[in-house]
């Protein structure tokens, strides 16, 4: 009874039913077969299911199978400890701090497989602030639907009988195109203010509006963000922006007042009209590849984040007299050191986006045979987009994308005739005359 009275106050109003018993609807009521669910995740429910345990796909990926769309991940919820699904499977591995989970293999595709989550206690360690901090406590699938952000999210799918159990009336939810959290809002934030953003991102996604009690204190708590591993940060602002409508997700992200501190100078690019030109033509242009299911890099979207806080260094160490390209790689560094502070880019990532910001200058080089080294450079590609954005965006002149559009896919001919003419003047060779040799003085 205790259990069952600390369950409904934590669920608050938005356990619809009032206590723990779940809605179970049927095949007929949703419409998502086993089928459509990825062979991975569907032998790794069979398999637990088969040694005795409870196993469901669940949150995103049934969220997403209800509205149409095509699940990115399909995970797996269970109530079989770490310990015992690394046992069910030979290519498993235990991974995770604040909350252990396990990677099951299945050929190619990885399964993320967690344990249902428990209520927290009094004991739950938390930062001064009230985020949670570590959470390897285990529960009932009852719980774990508590613990989820939200309605939406607390979805499980179970393959064999093809049923949907919603604890939170989160099918309803959805059919009224509403994004609602569960519990408390403002103590969800502080147990992880990640939640703000993962709300933006997902109404922006699902075309959702954003419950008024959850989106109220969200602009009042942006400052929780501060306390984020920058990791993390980075991980979710990473998914914001490959989520196929990062232009409405920084725009909402602007309204709720969550772009301050997140990218520490995303909010001064965005007050400047050249650079909120650029950016948005870059997310715009990202958001219709993943429309269209082509990749997007994450160097190439944080390079163009971050391409106008660079100009602005590079032109001021180029005014103080410092040489081009030397103070173009000055300007990076400082650039990214900065964002480092807040965002854990990878030493990877950061590689891409300054060997995107270095091929710049290259590309005004058109003459002799510096175009032909610059085609086979193995970022051309990337530079190259990012030199058509320029273009579009109105900071250069567009006829130098189009020259490198023609250069590229001109035949040997073709090429030659293109190359502009050779500079003359100081760069032009001098031939030195040899000095003969003095004639011997006659003795």
């Amino acid at each position: 009874m205790i259990r069952k009275l600390i369950s409904r106050v934590f669920s608050g109003k938005n356990n619809r039913t009032g206590r723990n018993e779940p809605v179970v609807i049927p095949v007929s009521g949703h419409g998502i077969t086993r089928d459509r669910l990825s062979s991975g995740s569907r032998r790794t429910c069979e398999t637990l299911q088969a040694e005795g345990f409870k196993a469901y796909v669940v949150g995103g990926a049934v969220r997403d199978l209800l509205i149409g769309a095509e699940p990115k991940d399909f995970d797996v919820a269970t109530d079989a400890t770490p310990e015992e699904v690394r046992r069910c499977f030979r290519r498993s591995r235990i991974i995770g701090r604040r909350f252990q989970i396990v990677h099951v293999m299945m050929g190619q595709e990885q399964i993320e497989v967690t344990t249902f989550r428990g209520q927290l206690s009094e004991d739950t360690k938390k930062d001064e602030h009230g985020r949670v901090l570590h959470d390897n406590v285990f529960g009932s699938q009852a719980e774990d639907a508590a613990r989820r952000d939200f309605t939406a999210n607390a979805l499980y799918y179970d393959p064999t009988t093809e049923t949907v159990i919603d604890y939170h009336h989160g099918v309803g939810d959805l059919k009224a195109k509403t994004l609602r959290m569960i519990g408390e809002p403002r103590a969800r934030y502080r147990e992880d203010p990640v939640r703000m953003l993962r709300a933006v991102r997902l109404a922006a996604k699902l075309g959702l509006s954003i419950d008024p009690a959850a989106k109220k204190p969200i602009r009042e708590m942006a400052g929780l963000l501060e306390n984020v591993p920058a990791a993390r940060l980075f991980d979710e602002m990473l998914k914001l922006l490959t989520s196929g409508h990062a232009v409405k997700c920084i725009t909402q992200l602007r309204d709720e007042g969550l772009h301050h501190g997140l990218l520490p100078l995303l909010d001064v690019i965005l007050e400047q009209p050249m650079g909120e030109r650029f950016v948005m033509a870059a997310l715009a242009n990202t958001d219709e590849r993943i429309r269209r299911g082509k990749g997007s890099s994450p160097g190439f979207l944080f390079a163009t984040l971050l391409w106008h806080e660079v100009l602005a260094h590079w032109e001021k160490l180029m005014a103080a007299g410092e040489t081009k390209i030397p103070a173009l790689y000055q300007a990076m560094d400082t650039v990214l050191d900065v964002q480092a502070e807040k965002l854990a880019i990878t030493r990877r990532i950061a590689g891409d986006i300054k060997e995107i910001w270095a091929l710049q200058p290259r590309f005004e080089q058109r003459t002799g045979k510096r175009p032909y080294a610059l085609l086979e450079h193995p970022r051309f590609r990337a530079g190259y987009d990012f030199l058509l954005l320029r273009g579009e965006a109105g900071e250069i002149d567009s006829e130098v994308g189009a020259w490198w559009t023609s250069f590229q896919h001109a035949d040997g001919e073709g090429r030659a005739n293109m190359l502009l003419p050779e500079a003359t003047g100081d760069k032009k060779k001098r031939r030195r005359k040899r000095k003969k040799p003095a004639a011997d003085p006659e003795v």
